[in-house]
C-alpha cells in the first residue's frame, strides 16, 4: 500500500510540474487564446431531437434516494415537460441494490442498468448517447443542486452555447450546505492538477451539473473514454480540442452528507486518468471523424 501511495504521490508530483511550466512558459498566451475561443458563440441550425430536454442521472447504490430524485425532477422541470417534452434517463451502474428497480417506480422515462460498477463517466456516457433530447443535461443523483437549475441551463443552450456548465467557484454561487474541509480541499487541489491537461482557466471542472447540445453532446461523448471520476476534464479537453463554445454560470449548492465521492482515492484516480487523456491525445485518439464536426470547427493540434 505504502509503494502504491508513494508511487501516486510522484505521479502527481510530474502533473504538478508539468502545470508549472506550463503557467510559466505558455499559460498566459494560451489561456487567452483559448477563453477567446470558448467565449465565441458560433451560429448553428437548431439542435436535432425528438423532444426539447433529455436529464441524464448517474446512479449508484442510491435505494431510498433515487424515487425522490425522480419525482422532483419531474415536478420541477413540469414546464418543460407540458412545453417541447421532458425525457428522465436514470443510468444504474452496477448497484447492488434496488435502485434501477425504484428509479422505474418513480417514473423515469428509461432505466438502463450496467452489469457492474464502471463509474460515473460510464454511466453518464450511456446516458447521453441515448438521449432523444436537443438539450442535454446531466445532474447528480444526491440532487445537490436543485433541479429548477436545470432551466438556466437550458435556456443557455437556446441561446445558441453549445456547452454551458455549473461552477461552484463562480463569484454569484450560492453555498446553502457547505462540503467537508477536506473535500474542499481536495477539490482545489484537483483544480490544480487539471491544469496539466486543460489550456482554459477554469473556475470548477468538476461541478455535476452541465448541458449541452444534442450534436455537440454526440461528438463529445462518443470520443470520451474515461470512465471514473476524471471524465468532466476529458469533457473539457475535448471541449477545447473542438472548438466549442462555453459559458460557465452560477449555481446553488446544497452539499450531501451521504456523497459518494472519497478525496484521496479520486484524487490517485484523476492523476492516473489525466496521464492516460495527455497520452491519448498524442496518440490522436480524439481527433474527430470526417463529417463529426461544423467546418468551422477544426481540432486543436
Amino acid at each position: 500500500m505504502s509503494r502504491l501511495r508513494d508511487a501516486a504521490v510522484g505521479a502527481a508530483g510530474a502533473l504538478l510540474a508539468v502545470g508549472t511550466w506550463r503557467a510559466i512558459s505558455r499559460r498566459p498566451l494560451a489561456t487567452s487564446w483559448i477563453r477567446s475561443d470558448l467565449d465565441r458563440r458560433r451560429p448553428r441550425p437548431p439542435a436535432p431531437g425528438e423532444i426539447r430536454l433529455t436529464v441524464v442521472v448517474p446512479a449508484f447504490a442510491e435505494q431510498g434516494r433515487i424515487g425522490d430524485t425522480v419525482r422532483r425532477l419531474r415536478a420541477d422541470l413540469d414546464k418543460v415537460a407540458t412545453d417541447g417534452g421532458l425525457e428522465i434517463i436514470v443510468v444504474d451502474d452496477g448497484s447492488p441494490d434496488s435502485t434501477a428497480r425504484e428509479a422505474e417506480r418513480a417514473g423515469a422515462d428509461r432505466v438502463v442498468r450496467h452489469p457492474r460498477n464502471r463509474g460515473k463517466g460510464a454511466a453518464v456516457r450511456t446516458g447521453v448517447l441515448m438521449a432523444r433530447g436537443r438539450t442535454i443535461a446531466f445532474t447528480d443523483a444526491d440532487l445537490a443542486y436543485s433541479p429548477d437549475q436545470i432551466l438556466g441551463l437550458l435556456e443557455e443552450i437556446e441561446a445558441g452555447w453549445d456547452v454551458v456548465v455549473g461552477s461552484r467557484r463562480h463569484t454569484e454561487t450560492t453555498t446553502l450546505v457547505r462540503a467537508r474541509r477536506l473535500r474542499e480541499v481536495g477539490g482545489r487541489a484537483i483544480n490544480l492538477l487539471t491544469r496539466a491537461v486543460l489550456l482554459g482557466h477554469y473556475r470548477d471542472t468538476q461541478c455535476g451539473l452541465k448541458a449541452f447540445r444534442s450534436d455537440v453532446a454526440r461528438v463529445i461523448f462518443t470520443h470520451c473514454r474515461v470512465d471514473g471520476f476524471a471524465f468532466d476534464v476529458e469533457v473539457f479537453h475535448l471541449i477545447e480540442r473542438y472548438h466549442l463554445s462555453l459559458a460557465e454560470v452560477p449555481v446553488r449548492v446544497e452539499n450531501s452528507p451521504a456523497s459518494t465521492v472519497k478525496v484521496a482515492r479520486d484524487a490517485l484516480r484523476l492523476v492516473r486518468d489525466l496521464f492516460r487523456i495527455r497520452r491519448w491525445a498524442r496518440q490522436g485518439v480524439y481527433d474527430p471523424l470526417p463529417g463529426e464536426l461544423d467546418p468551422g470547427d477544426l481540432p486543436v493540434g
